[in-house]
């Protein structure tokens, strides 16, 4: 399908235009042109339609004049129009002004109101219909790869933005508690929507209040003065009130109230967690203290938003918010005729609000696993003693992995960089010629063939840890203020290689 160009379709619509310009080719053929062009002329007047490249164009007469006129006029326009041809032009004007509009940048056309121009958020909620997409964006799909922690028990981005929304909240709260005003709903969220440039209601204040009950008081008060226009005096307002021993809310008691709010949400995702594991096939067990990282299947994006608590209400006043109660209580002032079309009226409610066949409204962190019974095609044949094994060693080795330290991580990633880092010290040291290297030309050397970015600090770890898992072929001698690498030439880079494979192996099995 030829792709349409947005400056040609529009510059064919430019206001005052002699004619109709030359079309991209295959441009009008596309549907999706086609639709675009219906769309725009049906929210757009009959003065400013789009000229049809299939129909000849014909200028249009003014009322009362007759075409011996029309006609003097034509050739009189004609002949104007030739003598400011410069010579030796060799094209046409409509194709010079189709290809001076299609350099020109995007111009829409902002419509009147009242007249037949279509309006500017009309042709770009047009525009942005066409091309956008139905995935979430990129800042969403990826927002833990933009975190400068290490890969760890990482929380989905809706509670991060919990979290962000109840640091907001606390601080606003701490400044009013502080100066001994009576901190509103109003006030909160005010201040938490100006810090997180995020809309704050009274749901996020339930999220809250699940997530860390010991936080707040809240209560339904009235009489409160709130020096605005918009609220009454007399009108009941939610009020918020922490929790705390001391008279006065510090940063410190901040910072700690923040980290146990956050440790509650690590608590929610980890029951979330073992729920996966359980359905996994073979059930795989993990303690919570000894967590460190998600399943690699755990799709943690996925958890379900933290339920709302109930908030306390006003005092309740009795209001006929349905039609059977303004029938039960108006049945004796109203006429026959009405009383029938109030009571067919309160049956379809009733009708439609009956309990239907329940779904389940918890998201799925993952696909359940398949039954232990139901083999895949692919392994038709493989005895299932043997899938057992396999998979009870996959359980086994991904268990290792969610309760692996950092530091041993860390480490198993440098060992695994060892081999390439191995050779690439070898040919540094035959390029040389020499016996021995100082540690910060050989770092050099070694940072500048590796295929990946490290630093000079790093790279002298990886050596030291390169000289301790290999300690007779790398040795390490420090003399004065510097270290002197030297290589053994008798052992063979094979056999070091060997050597540095097995550890690490014997390193991820632990």
């Amino acid at each position: 399908m030829a792709q349409v160009r947005l400056t040609e379709f529009f510059s064919q619509r430019k206001k005052g235009a002699s004619g109709p310009r030359k079309p991209a080719a295959g441009a009008l053929s596309s549907p999706v042109h086609r639709e675009f062009v219906r769309v725009i002329d049906e929210a757009a007047g009959p003065a400013d339609r789009s000229p049809d490249p299939a129909e000849p164009h014909t200028p249009k007469r003014p009322s009362g004049q007759s075409p011996e006129r029309e006609s003097a006029a034509a050739e009189h326009s004609s002949a104007k129009r030739k003598r400011r041809v410069p010579a030796g032009a060799g094209e046409p004007a409509a194709d010079t002004g189709a290809r001076r509009g299609a350099r020109k940048k995007l111009v829409l056309p902002a419509g009147r109101v009242g007249s037949g121009l279509v309006g500017l958020d009309k042709q770009i909620m047009v525009v942005s219909l066409l091309v956008c997409s139905s995935e979430r964006p990129a800042y969403q799909r990826y927002h833990t790869l933009a975190r400068d922690i290490p890969p760890g028990l990482v929380l989905p981005l809706h509670f991060r933005l919990l979290a962000e929304m109840f640091r907001s909240m606390d601080t606003v709260v701490a400044m009013l508690y502080n100066r001994s005003e009576t901190a509103t709903f109003a006030k909160i969220q005010q201040g938490v929507q100006d810090m997180t440039h995020r809309r704050f209601e009274q749901n996020h204040v339930g999220q809250i209040r699940t997530v860390f009950p010991e936080a707040y008081t809240l209560k339904q008060e009235k009489n409160i003065p709130t020096f605005t226009s918009g609220a009454k005096k007399g009108q009941y307002q939610l009020t918020v009130e922490p929790i705390i021993a001391r008279p006065v809310l510090s940063a410190s008691r901040l910072l700690e109230r923040r980290r146990v709010f956050h440790q509650n949400l690590i608590s929610l995702v980890k029951q979330h967690h073992q729920e996966f594991l359980s359905s996994l096939v073979p059930p795989v067990s993990v303690p919570d203290d000894k967590l460190t990282r998600w399943h690699p299947r755990f799709n943690v994006d996925l958890v379900p938003a933290v339920p709302a608590s109930l908030l306390p209400q006003p005092p309740h006043r009795e209001t006929l918010s349905t039609a059977q109660e303004v029938l039960d209580r108006a049945r004796l002032l109203i006429n026959p005729k009405m009383e029938k079309a109030l009571t067919s009226a309160a049956q379809r409610v009733q009708l439609r609000t009956a309990p239907s066949s329940e779904t389940s409204g918890v998201q799925k962190v993952a696909e359940p696993a398949a039954p232990a019974g139901l083999v895949p095609e692919s392994l038709k044949g493989v005895s299932q003693s043997l899938l057992d094994r396999i998979r009870a060693k996959e359980a086994q080795k991904l268990q290792a992995v969610m309760t692996r330290d950092p530091a041993q991580e860390e480490r198993l990633l440098m060992m695994s960089r060892l081999l390439e880092l191995a050779r690439i010290l070898r040919s540094v040291f035959v390029a040389e010629k020499k016996a021995s290297l100082t540690m910060e030309a050989a770092c050099s050397r070694m940072a500048a063939s590796y295929s990946s970015a490290l630093t000079a600090g790093e790279m002298e770890k990886h050596v030291h840890l390169l000289a301790e898992l290999a300690a007779g072929w790398l040795t390490l001698h420090p003399i004065r203020k510097d270290v002197y690498l030297k290589l053994d030439r008798k052992v063979e880079l094979s056999v070091v290689l060997d050597k540095l494979g097995r550890r690490l192996r014997e390193e991820e099995q632990k």
